[in-house]
């Protein structure tokens, strides 16, 4: 009997994704463990390895076919001996529904025993309102470039006007509808001198139409659950540099120091490698902060794991530092280097940006002062962090220079309340000016 190959379920919220390529055709012989087709998921594209060997026999959902349901058959694939025959009469076995998204992180006992616990995922939510976004206009409102340099729209009165009156019509800017030339618009030509000096011409090709991808479909569903259903709050503080910068400043000169001129140093210390420590630290300190919200609990986190907001092309992703409590602010700036290198190039695993107790983005390398990010549920905190930059302080009745960052903390405020998260940026405060507490 023909082996079904399903839409695999690639993350905990995955409902679906796009079947990107097949890596084998109809007829190949396929071994355990080898790559047969990549899956376009909401984060990233990722390789599907076969799990029983045998003859690729029918291929049911053809490359770039997206919205493909997971556990929707996708291919039928024949035991050794078997004939190709059996394929004409073969009726689909009952498709198996999708997994919930239960976060995993919630199972009793027997159901861990039953199955691994998946990472923490966004909790089911009601049904969409309606969407709230223009229609796009009709393809036929798009004039497409004309194919060839010379060609120019215009009008056949107008085409008369010009030829009479020695008028270059690619000189005339239109003004009828689509950018057309029109009479009026030659006359105006003729009365100017027909110069095309400072004339402002118009694009005739209105607009771009640039496809949604999955992840932004996905990007854009999540936040706007989240900004409709989880109660925000912003909490901001003012944070002083000064002495972090000094040792970051020492650190990196000691590892470029060691290595020499012709090595490249062990590390390269960011300001937010000690961010992402600082974060950590005050989480350790703070555990309440360490917490995501699920309709029947509060799950506060026993480890000390970190997302972290890399921009990618056509989206963002938020790879984890885990266990960043226990780690040396080096061994944090290696692995987020590492991590985000490989979110650029779609390669992380999923363990790798799944989960996470508290997240992290930091605009401030855009020049950004300061923001309020949108919580990423179900977590129950995101701190957004600005642009550094030389202030006016008051020190002693004396007004100084210092080298000031502006953080702000969004909370769900059913997992962290005002106090709490209050409590949180004080002690994220208190490393950042004492950096030094972060390196013992």
């Amino acid at each position: 009997m023909p082996i079904e190959i399903l839409m695999p379920a690639l993350s905990p919220t995955m409902t679906e994704g796009n079947l990107a390529k097949w890596t084998v055709k109809e007829g190949d012989k396929i071994k355990s463990g080898q790559v047969i087709c990549e899956i376009e998921t909401d984060k990233a594209t990722m390789e599907v390895e076969a799990v029983d060997e045998g003859v690729m026999g029918k291929i049911m959902v053809a490359n770039g076919t997206e919205g493909v349901k997971v556990n929707q058959l996708i291919a039928l694939l024949l035991e050794d001996g078997e004939d190709k025959a059996v394929l004409a009469d073969y009726k689909p076995k009952a498709a198996v529904s999708a997994p919930q998204a239960d976060g995993g992180r919630m199972t009793d006992d027997k159901k861990e025993a039953a199955a691994p616990a998946a990472p923490a995922s966004a909790p089911s939510v009601a049904p969409s309102a309606p969407s709230l976004a223009p229609s796009l206009p009709a393809s036929s409102s798009v004039i497409r470039p004309p194919s060839s340099g010379d060609r120019v729209f215009a009008s056949p009165l107008a085409k008369r006007i010009a030829a009479s009156e020695g008028v270059d019509l690619r000189d005339v800017e239109g003004t009828g509808p689509h950018g057309r030339v029109v009479k009026d618009d030659v006359l105006k030509a003729k009365s100017s001198g027909g110069s095309a000096r400072g004339r402002v011409r118009r694009n005739p090709v209105e607009f771009t139409k640039i496809p949604n991808s999955n992840m932004r479909k996905v990007i854009a569903r999540r936040l706007t659950e989240s900004k409709q259903q989880v109660p925000h709050f912003y909490l901001t503080v003012e944070v002083e540099l000064d002495k972090l910068l000094d040792v970051r400043k020492d650190l990196n000169f000691e590892a470029e120091s060691a290595a020499g001129k012709e090595q490249k140093p062990a590390y390269k210390l960011s300001v937010n490698d000690f961010i992402i420590k600082a974060v950590a630290l005050a989480m350790k300190k703070v555990p309440s902060a360490n917490a995501s919200w699920y309709d029947d609990a509060i799950v506060q986190y026993n480890n000390v794991d970190i997302s972290v907001a890399v921009a990618i092309d056509g989206g963002l992703i938020t790879p984890i530092v885990k266990n960043a409590d226990q780690k040396s602010v080096p061994t944090i700036s290696g692995e987020m280097k590492d991590l985000a290198a490989r979110a650029k190039t779609g390669s992380l695993k999923p363990e790798e940006f799944q989960g996470g107790g508290f997240s992290i983005s930091n605009l401030g390398m855009f020049g950004v002062k300061n923001f309020a990010a949108i919580v990423n549920p179900p977590q129950g905190c995101i701190l957004a962090v600005g642009a550094g930059e030389e202030r006016a302080v008051v020190r002693g009745g004396q007004m100084v220079i210092r080298s000031v960052m502006d953080v702000t903390l969004s909370v769900d405020h059913r997992v962290v309340d005002g106090a709490v998260g209050a409590t949180f940026l004080q002690a994220f405060k208190g490393y950042i000016e004492r950096p030094s507490l972060m390196l013992v």
